[in-house]
């Protein structure tokens, strides 16, 4: 990526100011401040297999019943979609970035678990349409993060420890469970609302 003389964020979007670069190169903007926010990733298990059995007609409906369903559990609690990667959501909740009130972090909290709690109801809507079960995994950290955006999306992105964090403790969780990482548990532990349990490695 190229210094900041490059390339500028305005409100109407990322504006190249290097005349040799075309309008249909990739080019991103950061904020340039730092934030700290509760971020998580839901992903599926073991899509890729499944999707290969299903046929490419319903491919595009079984991600689509996953993917929406758990974008709406998200928006009822606060929290808003990063972006999509294929078989997962990336998302994070802007009430966590007041790190003194107690209820974004519940709100963030109880989010994972009624995605936990909805399975089998997004099971029934997969069954409906002829198609196979979904199980997914839950991760969740809280950090710093650096907000970003692109020249072809309005929406904004993020990189930072707990995203990294989200990526890599991910498959530790349990077939339709929620992990935290250290950082997130150092924040909720103390409410006295929830029950955690350590996982080695």
């Amino acid at each position: 990526m190229g210094d900041s003389e490059d390339f500028r964020a305005t409100d109407s979007g990322i504006v190249n100011s290097d005349k040799n670069m075309s309008s249909s190169d990739y080019l991103v903007a950061f904020s340039g401040n730092t934030e700290r926010y509760y971020v998580g990733l839901v992903d599926m298990i073991d899509s890729t297999r499944i999707a290969a059995t299903i046929g490419n007609e319903k491919i595009s409906t079984y991600y689509q019943i996953f993917l929406n369903s758990m974008s709406t559990i998200l928006s009822r609690f606060g929290g808003f979609v990063i972006k999509n990667v294929g078989d997962c959501l990336v998302y994070y909740f802007p009430e966590s970035a007041k790190s003194n009130r107690k209820y974004g972090f519940m709100s963030c909290l109880e989010c994972s678990l009624s995605m936990i709690e909805h399975h089998d109801a997004i099971c029934k809507k997969l069954n409906i349409e002829g198609l196979p079960n979904v199980d997914y995994r839950i991760s969740a950290d809280y950090g710093s993060v650096v907000l970003m955006k692109s020249n072809n999306s309005m929406s904004i992105d993020m990189i930072g420890p707990p995203v990294n964090m989200c990526s890599k403790i991910n498959h530790a969780a349990a077939k339709n469970g929620a992990l935290i990482g250290g950082d997130l548990y150092s924040m909720v532990h103390k409410f006295g609302d929830y029950r955690f349990r350590e996982v080695k490695g």
